[in-house]
């Protein structure tokens, strides 16, 4: 397969000073990989009965969304992104930024379907379906209690997705694993990845758990997007250890009221690794909550990026949102680059962020090394540190042995230390 460049991918939502450079990145596929989709799907069990579809239930919230939508909007912004302008007699119609324009045209259709988003972005999202050649619906029946477990492989020289479509149904919960794995060495390129839907249906539970754990020359992709409805609870981990570039991002929409999501991401950037985060949360339900909550270790040259976008919408009365990072830079060769952003049209809403970013400092390096500790080796003592926390809290046994087996080859004698 030819190079394949994606452009604008996980794009911020609102661009900021193009000067930094940190508005979107830019996905490379290496040149001469062959098609070959090694993807398995565990302990599905009726899940995978075709009861249901993501745009089956869209339609469906669609249906009450309309229902119970009140009066015209006449705001001035509204007014002025369809383009009414009454000259001197209405003075109170603002000139709007293309990116407000798209929003209060989004706000006056009121298409869930449309608005529907993923945080890599629409073309990498086709990219990874046609990888996969096909789409896998997870559906649980109202009430279920269900997990399931989707593994992505890919072996040197090849390119391996997987697309799944998660339904969960009213007051129902499930729990899903996904492993993207590819035990490649750093002159091996391959490429992984995973597209994920989820519709999170009222009073329902969906938990989602991604490892990421590939060699030193794979390129990864992990995107998803995710429509709460009302009282949904969804909450996401993100544990990205390897690859030699990895871009995962994530958009959701909190649609429904008092739904909420919760995204706890742990990333290891070692040697000359580029991680590239981008999360975005739209509040247009009242009382929604979201928690952005992401923790890192970067060390030798690595380049790690994260963007995490909240925007309070019109009509997210009673919302809140928090975003927090916490990164330790274990060497000064390190490039960190954290974008909090709130974006905000409603009064009665909430939305807090801030960042925490350590040094390992001189006296504590000569601390080590008193004690007969290299620099190297001191490196290695927070890298142990991500992978023991990633290998402790696998979901599963092999997920932990990808851990183990990844950590091997950037920590001497981890197997042995870590039994």
């Amino acid at each position: 397969m030819d190079a394949l460049v994606i452009k604008k991918a996980n794009a911020m939502p609102a661009p900021t000073w193009s000067w930094l450079k940190m508005n979107e990145t830019k996905v490379a596929v290496p040149a001469g990989l062959e098609r070959d989709c090694q993807v398995v799907i565990e302990n599905a069990g009726d899940l995978l009965e075709a009861h249901a579809s993501f745009e089956g239930a869209v339609e469906k919230l669609q249906q009450r969304v309309d229902a119970r939508r009140g009066d015209a909007d006449t705001r001035a912004i509204l007014r002025a992104a369809q383009g009414h302008d009454a000259g001197a007699s209405d003075l109170d119609t603002p000139a709007l930024s293309s990116y407000e324009k798209k929003v209060a045209l989004s706000q006056i259709a009121g298409d869930v379907a449309a608005d529907f988003e993923t945080g890599v972005g629409h073309d990498a999202r086709a990219y990874l379906n046609f990888l996969a050649g096909g789409t896998a619906v997870l559906a649980t029946e109202p009430g279920d209690e269900a997990s399931a477990t989707v593994r992505v492989s890919a072996r040197p020289g090849t390119s391996s997705s997987a697309s799944i479509d998660v339904v969960a149904a009213e007051d129902s919960e499930l729990d899903l694993a996904i492993s993207i794995d590819a035990a490649c060495g750093a002159d091996q390129a391959a490429f992984a990845g995973s597209a994920l839907r989820v519709f999170a249906g009222e009073r329902s539970r969906v938990n989602v758990t991604v490892y990421l754990t590939c060699g030193a020359g794979v390129t990864c992709v992990e995107d998803s997007g995710f429509i709460l409805d009302d009282d949904a609870r969804v909450t996401v981990r993100h544990v990205v250890l390897g690859g030699s570039f990895t871009a995962t991002g994530l958009a959701a929409d909190l649609r429904g009221d008092r739904s909420r999501i919760d995204i706890d991401t742990s990333y290891l950037g070692a040697g000359a690794d580029e991680r590239d985060f981008n999360y975005i949360v739209r509040h247009r339900g009242k009382k929604t909550e979201c928690n952005l909550d992401a923790n890192g270790v970067l060390t030798g040259t690595s380049k790690k990026i994260l963007r995490g976008t909240i925007d309070l919408m019109h009509g997210a009365k009673g919302a809140q949102g928090n975003e927090r990072e916490t990164v330790l830079l274990a060497n000064k060769g390190v490039d960190n680059k954290t974008v909090p952003m709130i974006l905000c049209d409603e009064d009665d809403v909430a939305g807090n962020h801030g960042a925490t970013i350590g040094h390992v400092r001189p006296e504590q390096l000569f601390y080590m090394g008193c004690r007969g500790l290299s620099e190297k080796q001191a490196e290695e003592l927070f890298i142990s540190a991500k992978l023991e926390d990633a290998a402790i809290t696998a979901p599963d046994e092999q997920m932990r042995d990808n851990v183990v087996r990844l950590a091997s080859t950037l920590v001497d004698n981890f197997e042995e230390e870590i039994a």
